[in-house]
C-alpha cells in the first residue's frame, strides 16, 4: 500500500512518462512510421529480444551504441558506417562498441518489409530503448524520423566523454550538446547495466596523479578487490560489472555505489566531486529502493528522448540506408 505522502511523487512519475510518450522534437514525432511501415517498432523490438535472449550483454551494448552515435554528428547513424579506416567507430572512445550485427539483422528485416522507409538512425535510438526495457527499464514512447547521416570521420570523436575525464570537462561535454547537469547524471545511470574493460582501469588504479596511486575514491576494501580482477600489466580484455550487485537489471542502484565509493568507472566517481552533481546522485540514491527506482527510471526515459534529438537530420537532409554500415 502506497504512503498518501508519496502519492504526489508516483502521479508526478506518471505525468513524467506521459509527457515523454507524446513529445517531439522537431520533426520527429512518436509514432512516425504508423502508416508508412506500422509494424516498424515491432520488428526492431523482436530483433532486439532475440539478441539480448541470447546474450544478456547485448542490452548494455545496444543502449552504449546510442549514446556513441549522438554525441557524434547528432543522432545520425553515422557510429554504423565502417567503409574506411578512418570511419568514428576506429576512434579509441569507440573501442569495444558492438552490436552492430542487432542493427543490421533488423535492418534487414525491415528492407523486406518496407523497402527504404526505416533508417539505420532510428533502428539505433528503438533498439536501446527496447533493450532498457528489457532489463526492467522503461518503456517509452519514442520520436523518430530521423535520416541517415552520409559522413563518418574518426577525427568528429576525438571529443567524446572519456572515462578519465575530469568533471568539470564531463559537464562541459555534456553542455555542448544542450544537456544539463541532471541529464549527465542520468545517463550516466545507464551504466546500471554492463560491464567495462580493464582497459579502462589502469589510470584509476594505479597512476591516478601520475605518482603510482590510487583514485582516492575507491572505497577502501573495494580496491583491493578491482586491483584482482585488474591487476597491473594484467589482461586488458577482462570485463567486470559495473554494478555487481544488479548487473543485469536496469535499477538505478549505480547512485548508491558512487555515493558509497564502490563506482567502478572514474567517470561515474567523478560525479561526486562536484556540488551540483553529486546533490542529483544524492537524490536518486536517498529515497526508499521502490521509490528511487520509479523516479530514476522515468527522469531517465526523458533524458533518452533528449539526448535522442540531438543534431537529427531530418526532412530532406541525410538520407534511408539499403544497408547500415555503407551510404547508399
Amino acid at each position: 500500500m502506497i504512503n498518501c505522502n508519496l502519492k504526489p511523487l508516483f502521479l508526478a512519475i506518471i505525468v513524467i512518462l506521459t509527457y515523454v510518450v507524446v513529445t517531439s522534437k522537431g520533426q520527429l514525432r512518436v509514432g512516425f512510421y504508423s502508416q508508412t511501415c506500422p509494424s516498424a517498432e515491432s520488428i526492431v523490438r523482436n530483433a532486439v529480444q532475440e539478441a539480448v535472449f541470447g546474450d544478456r550483454q547485448m542490452a548494455p551494448r545496444l543502449l552504449r551504441l546510442l549514446f556513441h552515435d549522438c554525441f557524434v554528428q547528432g543522432c545520425d547513424g553515422s557510429i554504423l558506417l565502417e567503409n574506411t579506416e578512418t570511419s568514428e567507430r576506429r576512434a579509441e572512445g569507440n573501442l569495444g562498441l558492438a552490436g552492430f550485427e542487432v542493427i543490421q539483422s533488423a535492418k534487414t528485416q525491415l528492407e523486406a518489409t518496407c523497402p527504404g522507409v526505416v533508417s539505420c538512425a532510428d533502428i539505433v535510438a528503438l533498439a536501446a530503448r527496447d533493450a532498457v526495457a528489457m532489463t526492467a527499464g522503461p518503456f517509452f514512447g519514442i520520436p523518430t524520423g530521423r535520416r541517415d547521416g552520409r559522413i563518418s570521420n574518426i577525427q568528429f570523436a576525438a571529443n567524446l566523454p572519456d572515462v578519465d575525464d575530469s568533471i568539470e570537462l564531463l559537464r562541459s561535454k555534456f553542455k555542448e550538446k544542450g544537456l544539463s547537469d541532471r541529464e549527465l547524471v542520468l545517463l550516466s545511470g545507464g551504466h546500471s547495466i554492463g560491464t567495462t574493460a580493464c582497459f579502462f582501469m589502469p589510470k584509476r588504479l594505479y597512476n591516478f596523479t601520475g605518482h603510482g596511486d590510487s583514485d582516492p575514491a575507491i572505497d577502501s576494501q573495494f580496491l583491493p578487490d578491482l586491483k584482482a580482477q585488474c591487476p597491473f600489466n594484467g589482461d586488458v580484455d577482462v570485463r567486470l560489472p559495473l554494478d555487481s550487485s544488479s548487473e543485469f537489471i536496469f535499477d538505478g542502484h549505480i547512485f548508491h555505489n558512487i555515493r558509497n565509493g564502490f563506482a567502478v568507472l572514474a567517470s561515474d566517481a567523478r560525479l561526486y566531486d562536484d556540488m551540483h552533481t553529486r546533490q542529483i546522485v544524492n537524490f536518486y540514491s536517498g529515497f526508499p529502493s521502490v521509490i528511487r527506482r520509479l523516479s530514476f527510471k522515468a527522469d531517465f526515459a526523458a533524458a533518452m528522448v533528449k539526448m535522442g534529438s540531438i543534431g537529427v537530420k531530418t526532412g530532406s537532409d541525410g538520407e534511408i540506408r539499403r544497408v547500415c554500415n555503407s551510404v547508399n
